[in-house]
């Protein structure tokens, strides 16, 4: 391996998707990633293999003076040396040109999560700050890290996603790219190379600590192979391919069945899941729409003995079963012959939320009629709120509006009645929604309208005195309308 071998693999691998980014059926021009502002941002830690990837940058960076370039380096706090090789990286980072940005992080341990997990999470935080729609991160991963990740997943017991380990060029971050430019290439050929440019580096003494998984495999495990079958890490590499292709084909066919399985028609623009639908699948299937479903709602995968319990219960439990399975921060139920996904709340947090909504919704409405014009618009964004969980996920809520309107369907204004807003109101509460010919209780128009008992008590309920006025995003009480072209309240959600 050569340092044009590593400049050529960066141009391989990242001209092509900045192509893409930019001008689809133009050759990459200094102009258009100019205009693009397209980056490169190299994951640097100093040790020997970002150590050669960034000499290689600093290569590609003169040949390609238009395209921006970014070293990042993550301080971790764990090693006594770790404010030596900032040192080092920001040394280095002069020597290549190259700019470079020096983050800390502290890092909390939490229970079953191992240190190395925790560490990686804090790393990719910080790159994502870093990266803007079509900007591409950089990492030194190579042919040995893929054979650690393969193994990880077996002993993981993963499936085709988990066993394709990294890819070369993969999207990350919902708009940005990762790309792992030295993936086929050898511990041993980026070592040789490190030392035939006598290129300074880091040691990291915790490579060293086999009480980390890698490390172990690193250490003691990956050697043995090795000297079985000196192969085994291209041959290893050769499978991931395999079962990466495997699973996109997987994903596409999962992709194109799933709209039908989705119903986003509930009150609150939560989406649930079909179960009646699901039940005609084979068991290989009900899986895998199981998993798409959740992944597309953004939620991290169960376990496979998590999925198969929630399989069990939502398809199989009796219809008046309470089901309600526990999947870390999230917990899926079902209700009506469909299974949602709802995440876990801080109560604390959720008072806080409904305490803002109250007050600002209730100060809108009682300004003073004089004060009102039609056209006037209240409106309160989920980023408002001390918690981002109540409106934007738990009632699948966006954002609060207000339109104060003179025709449609609209609450009146208040006639010197007292204005509350409540979350949770009592089954019992009698109302008639606007499109109901006759009064009925509140747990029955919940039931009409099909939401789900945990959703009830997170909808803001409109009240002029005692009498419950407007469920918002739901109905406004027929008795409470506006007449004619008078001005009223019309809530959205």
């Amino acid at each position: 391996m050569t340092v044009n071998d590593i400049c050529q693999a960066l141009e391989r691998y990242t001209l092509p998707l900045m192509q893409t980014q930019a001008i689809a059926t133009e050759p990459v021009t200094a102009q258009a990633l100019n205009n693009q502002s397209a980056k490169l941002v190299l994951a640097y830690s100093g040790g020997v293999d970002s150590e050669c990837l960034a000499y290689g940058l600093s290569l590609f960076a003169q040949k390609n003076p238009h395209i921006p370039c970014l070293l990042v380096h993550v301080h971790h706090g764990l090693s006594a040396n770790a404010d030596t090789w900032v040192n080092h990286c920001i040394s280095q980072a002069t020597k290549y040109q190259l700019p470079i940005q020096i983050e800390r992080v502290n890092l909390t341990k939490a229970p079953r999560k191992s240190l190395e997990a925790i560490a990686r999470e804090a790393r990719y935080n910080v790159f994502k700050k870093y990266l803007n729609p079509s900007d591409i991160l950089l990492t030194a991963h190579h042919q040995d890290d893929q054979l650690e990740t393969l193994l990880l997943a077996l002993k993981r017991g993963q499936g085709p996603k988990g066993l394709a380990a990294m890819g070369v060029m993969q999207p990350f971050n919902q708009h940005s790219w990762i790309v792992r430019p030295l993936l086929d290439v050898s511990k041993g050929q980026i070592e040789s190379f490190a030392a035939s440019v006598e290129l300074k580096h880091i040691e990291d003494e915790s490579n060293q600590d086999e009480q980390f998984d890698r490390n172990f495999l690193r250490q003691d495990i990956i050697p043995r192979l090795k000297q079985r079958w000196p192969s085994i890490a291209v041959t290893a590499s050769r499978s991931a391919n395999l079962c990466a292709q495997q699973q996109q084909v997987i994903e596409q066919e999962v992709n194109n069945r799933l709209p039908a399985f989705i119903d986003d028609s509930g009150a609150g623009h939560y989406s649930a899941f079909k179960l009646l639908e699901l039940r005609e699948q084979s068991t290989q299937w009900q899986s895998l729409l199981l998993r798409g479903y959740i992944q597309s709602q953004g939620f991290n995968l169960p376990s496979q003995s998590q999925l198969e319990q929630v399989l069990e219960q939502v398809l199989y439990a009796a219809d008046d079963a309470k089901v309600d399975v526990h999947c870390g921060d999230y917990s899926i139920k079902r209700f009506a012959g469909k299974a949602y996904i709802v995440p876990a709340i801080k109560l604390a947090e959720l008072a806080k939320d409904q305490k803002l909504i109250t007050d600002k919704l209730v100060n809108f409405v009682t300004k003073p009629q004089s004060e009102l014009i039609s056209g006037d618009l209240f409106e309160l964004q989920s980023s408002e709120l001390p918690s981002s969980e109540l409106i934007s996920t738990e009632a699948g809520i966006n954002r609060l509006k207000v339109n104060v309107v003179t025709d449609g369907v609209r609450l009146r204004l208040p006639n010197a009645e007292q204005v509350s807003v409540v979350f949770g109101a009592k089954g019992s509460t009698r109302c008639q929604p606007h499109f109901r010919d006759k009064g009925r209780e509140l747990k029955k128009i919940w039931q009409e309208l099909a939401v789900p008992p945990w959703i009830r008590s997170q909808i803001p309920l409109v009240f002029y005195n005692d009498n419950l006025v407007a469920a918002v995003g739901l109905w406004v009480d027929k008795r409470y309308l506006a007449k004619q072209q008078t001005l009223g309240f019309v809530f959205t959600s």
